[in-house]
């Protein structure tokens, strides 16, 4: 789960099946009920057809959360200095595991690399930010972290293949959904 309107659906699919929510947040449910009173399968299948699959497995657990955490420090730019966040340190600090751990697991796992996903999760909040049309690109580079406006023109033309003007002018549409980034 990645947006509010993801925790909406989740919470709502959830509540069907009788099943008591404690906390919902982004990546993850605490419920009341001990889980072998719940039909997993049962879960699975509705979460499955809203787009959601339900994590079991500790290192899947693990590589959503890192994802979802990106996602969040990224989304919420406005309440984090990400030009100084030591994004390795955060994660380090917020799952309390060896970062080289994180790294190799994630790769492993997604096929690309944290700071490729990274990249990846800012080049799509830029875009969102484009669309909008409210920052210019050097207030955009700046919120999101870029130690210049060349390195994120630099970014935004590897990642998308389109130079951010190109994007702006021509391309409004093409943001990606969050979850689906990779």
């Amino acid at each position: 789960m990645v947006c509010p309107r993801c925790i909406k659906v989740v919470s709502e699919e959830l509540e069907k099946l009788n099943v008591e929510i404690v906390n919902i947040q982004l990546g993850e449910v605490e419920i009341r009920q001990d889980i072998e009173e719940l039909n997993l399968d049962e879960i699975k299948k509705v979460l499955d057809k809203e787009g959601f699959e339900l994590i079991e497995d500790s290192k899947a657990k693990l590589i959503d959360s890192i994802k979802t955490e990106i996602i969040s420090v990224i989304q919420k730019y406005k309440d984090e200095d990400l030009e100084n966040l030591n994004f390795s340190k955060h994660l380090n600090n917020m799952f309390n595991k060896d970062y080289n751990y994180m790294s190799s697991l994630f790769s492993k796992t997604e096929g690309i690399t944290i700071e490729h996903y990274i990249i990846l999760q800012k080049i799509e909040k830029a875009k969102e930010l484009l669309k909008y049309g409210e920052l210019t690109l050097s207030e955009i580079a700046y919120r999101l972290g870029y130690s210049s406006v060349q390195h994120l023109s630099r970014q935004f033309k590897q990642v998308t293949g389109l130079t951010a003007s190109e994007f702006k002018n021509n391309f409004k549409n093409l943001r990606k959904p969050l979850d689906s980034v990779n």
